[in-house]
């Protein structure tokens, strides 16, 4: 302490037990010698910085050691919501000399960027997990069923292992014309990206085809690109096969190159989230839309039928469309102009809302990850769903409608109707003679 201008130590005194009095109750508390310890610092000395080491290796990667143990990211993080999970115990199983590169561990993170939302010090899991799974990647250490997708990428261009030449097949039950771009190449205002999902698994289509009749009957002028398609590779990229992705990304903007469009619009947040931050990297610059961000300013255009009966509707907002670019608003607005719609909200939605269990690569993971969870992310939040007393959980990203309706029987909420945002105003619209809405806009 300062004495005449001077800083001197202060004096210790040392004894084996000291007593303290509480000035409020008056009782006394013995203190031992060790109880100072808890004022001096404590050292790991047990274990090394070999696992940060290599974690730090790939750009990306060193984030996870700046994480100070707060643990304001482990009650927001949705896998710990089902098991045990969040940067803060990843943080301390590698601090402890777990080897995170060849752990299960690895894969369970979907980078829903809920927990970067709330960590002080930035620690950033949807940089981490890829840079990490990258070096899982290179020494082959990757979950079957992920490599399995992977190969399926690489050899078809779509993460199902399906022929590109089957990829416009969805257009033939949609009722409307499509315009596919390599047959008919000329300028077009919108190319509709739309991605693996929609085009080939059977209730991805289905929205599809919803969409391609709602774009029609608002006069939108859109057009696919059929065979010429292949996956934006974004949940490819997040599981750590960069390769793939640069890969990916190189033919489809050679593909792009090829057109003129205005815009791109796809219904996948993944390929949105791609397109507008990823791609632009790589040279390709687009004006990127989700669907429901060109829909909302339109719809109160589309004729809507006056006989709808009155529903309850609750909404899940897409990780990837919600907390990674902001947007919460465009699927509301299309929800709210349905007639007879009612929307109800769930505890966790907007930015806290939870994850649906897809993103990441775990659209592709639920074997590993049922391995390590009292339940799949997606039973859990079609529980929170039914719990609103909603009859339709609505979405807006193609992975979620298989997800939740599988989920909804094994919980025994088969009472839940789950659509997609653009089935309900499909289903809600006046229908022309043609297939499409009214007189179009």
């Amino acid at each position: 302490m300062p004495i005449a201008g001077r800083k001197e130590a202060p004096v210790v005194v040392e004894k084996e037990v000291a007593t303290v009095a509480s000035t409020i109750s008056g009782r006394t508390t013995e203190l031992p010698a060790n109880w100072n310890r808890m004022f001096e610092p404590r050292v790991l000395r047990e274990h090394t910085s070999s696992g940060f080491a290599a974690l730090r290796a790939v750009e990306g990667g060193e984030s996870l050691e700046w994480c100070y143990g707060c643990g304001k990211c482990v009650p927001v993080c949705p896998v710990d919501v089902v098991g045990e999970y969040g940067p803060r115990k990843l943080h301390r199983f590698v601090q402890r000399g777990g080897d995170l590169l060849h752990d299960d561990l690895l894969w369970l993170c979907t980078t829903c960027a809920n927990c970067l939302r709330v960590c002080p010090k930035e620690v950033n899991m949807v940089r981490v997990m890829p840079a990490a799974r990258e070096q899982a990647v290179g020494q082959g250490a990757v979950p079957r069923e992920l490599q399995d997708v992977f190969e399926k990428t690489f050899r078809y261009g779509n993460c199902l292992g399906e022929n590109p030449r089957r990829r416009a097949l969805w257009t033939r039950g949609a009722g409307v014309p499509v315009r596919v771009l390599p047959q008919d190449p000329q300028p077009v205002d919108v190319l509709f990206y739309v991605e693996d999902y929609w085009s080939y698994h059977p209730r991805g289509q289905q929205a599809a085809q919803a969409f391609a009749r709602v774009a029609t009957a608002l006069g939108v002028d859109f057009a696919i690109l059929g065979p010429e398609e292949r996956t934006v590779g974004d949940s490819q990229r997040l599981a750590g096969e960069r390769g793939l992705f640069e890969a990916l990304a190189e033919q489809v903007m050679a593909t792009l190159a090829k057109y003129q469009f205005a815009r791109i619009v796809t219904p996948d947040p993944h390929a949105f989230n791609a397109l507008l931050k990823e791609y632009p990297k790589r040279g390709g610059h687009y004006e990127v839309l989700h669907y429901t961000q060109l829909l909302a300013p339109l719809v109160d255009r589309l004729p809507m039928r006056s006989d709808l009966p009155p529903r309850r509707v609750t909404f899940h907002d897409p990780c990837y469309l919600g907390r990674h670019n902001g947007e919460y608003d465009a699927p509301r607005t299309l929800l709210r102009a349905i007639p007879g719609v009612e929307l109800v909200e769930m505890a966790r939605c907007r930015e806290n809302g939870y994850c649906c269990g897809g993103g990441g690569g775990g659209m592709w993971l639920d074997g590993l990850s049922g391995s390590h969870t009292r339940e799949r992310l997606s039973e859990r939040r079609v529980r929170e769903a039914a719990a609103t007393g909603a009859e339709v959980l609505a979405v807006c990203c193609p992975y979620e409608v298989s997800r939740f309706e599988d989920a909804a029987k094994s919980t025994g909420n088969e009472q839940l109707v789950v659509r997609d945002i653009v089935e309900l105003l499909d289903e809600a619209m006046v229908k022309s003679a043609d297939g499409g809405g009214g007189d179009g806009a």
